[in-house]
């Protein structure tokens, strides 16, 4: 989560909402993201669809069995979606989405029965540090009075 954590935090720094994702496989990194959404004018861009577009380049193949995704917030429904369709075999996050969590808040597309596939959900790891980085994010832009409707 540390990891993930390093990534939010260059989210943050461009003035993305901080959320990073990171994806292991062996041990190893095989993918990694940050909230891109403002930068590349694409609502696509969060986090985990940045890191499972990496990590499926470089297995090489669209399935991620086997490997873990770290993300510091709960990933939304769209990226849920995506978890279920790559296939990876586990999800850890940290801060809860209650207004919009696609693995447990709102929606739990990530354990649906009725998908082909159901991912293990770890919630709450660094939870207070996750937290407190998308607080201080969101108190940034009410000061300065660039939140977006």
């Amino acid at each position: 989560m540390r990891l993930a954590l390093q990534e939010a935090e260059r989210a943050y720094e461009e003035d993305e909402i901080p959320v990073g994702a990171v994806i292991l496989l062996d041990g190893r990194i095989i993918g990694k993201g940050h909230n891109q959404v403002e930068q590349l004018k694409d609502p696509t861009a969060h986090a985990e669809m940045i890191a499972i577009t990496a990590a499926a380049s470089y297995v090489g193949s669209k399935w991620l069995y086997n490997a873990d995704l770290y993300v510091t917030k709960e990933p939304c429904p769209m990226c849920a979606g995506a978890i279920v369709h790559a296939r990876l075999q586990n999800l850890i996050f940290g801060a809860f989405d209650p207004k919009a969590g696609g693995c447990g808040s709102v929606l739990n597309i990530a354990r649906n029965p009725h998908l082909n596939h159901k991912v293990n959900i770890i919630n709450g790891i660094e939870e207070t540090k996750c937290s407190a980085l998308l607080q201080s994010f969101f108190e940034k832009l009410r000061k300065t009075n660039k939140i977006k409707k």
